[in-house]
């Protein structure tokens, strides 16, 4: 497939592709304190999803889930352009979830047009305390599956970013015990339909994690997506993303 100016656009495209993949395939480091994984499984080449797991100074580690506004090309453009900004503001202030979030959304709101933005979860875990310092930009609240099954959901807190440049960001603070479990998603997850229609949503992610959680991050990605697939028999509605945490 050709341009008008003859140029090779399948290229670019296959290209963007493995670029925007090598933003979620870096290396994975150990840290103490906690284990963790994630899978984003897109609906088309491009996606507009990501995820993204950080070691921090003093042994703090982040996670980050965000999502963009519709669909194909357009929202792989606006999440490259949410994982560039947020990689930026985490290198300044990342044990800072409210400056980080809000920076992100400054910078997309002055870069994006209008109707497009994203939602975005950052999330600070401090081994040394246990405690995990988050903000939520309009994202799908992460579930906090405790050790004797309980859940907690950790509320969104804020607007998503690239609306508005002045929009502010809240600071909340979770304290995670042993085997404690954080599940991150996006929407393509909780609105995944099975054969008759019926939406898995988020009784249906709650369901598998804690049904299925054995302790192991990477397990418990890969128990929750064939929960999933069994519910809606691999048919995907948008892209959907799983991010795991286990405090230790």
């Amino acid at each position: 497939m050709t341009d008008t100016m003859g140029v090779d656009v399948s290229q670019d495209w296959a290209t963007a592709c493995v670029v925007q993949q090598r933003f979620m395939d870096h290396a994975a480091p150990v840290v103490d304190g906690v284990s963790y994984s994630a899978r984003c499984r897109q609906l088309r080449a491009l996606g507009g999803d990501c995820y993204d797991f950080s070691p921090l100074p003093g042994g703090q580690f982040a996670l980050a889930i965000g999502d963009a506004s519709g669909k194909s090309l357009p929202a792989a453009l606006m999440i490259a352009n949410v994982q560039s900004s947020l990689r930026t503001a985490a290198f300044f202030a990342g044990d800072d979830p409210a400056t980080v979030i809000g920076a992100v959304n400054r910078q997309l709101a002055a870069a994006s047009p209008s109707e497009c933005f994203a939602t975005l979860f950052y999330g600070v875990f401090d081994p040394a305390t246990r405690t995990l310092r988050y903000s939520n930009a309009g994202h799908n609240p992460p579930l906090v599956i405790r050790r004797d099954g309980s859940v907690v959901w950790l509320d969104t807190t804020g607007l998503p970013v690239g609306l508005f440049a002045d929009s502010t960001y809240d600071e909340s603070t979770f304290r995670l015990q042993p085997g404690d479990t954080v599940v991150a998603y996006t929407d393509g997850v909780i609105e995944a339909v099975s054969p008759s229609g019926e939406e898995w949503g988020v009784q249906g992610i709650r369901k598998a994690a804690v049904e299925r959680n054995a302790g192991d991050a990477e397990g418990l990605v890969d128990a929750i997506f064939a929960s999933l697939d069994e519910f809606s028999q691999g048919r995907l509605v948008d892209d959907a993303t799983v991010a795991v945490l286990l405090a230790h």
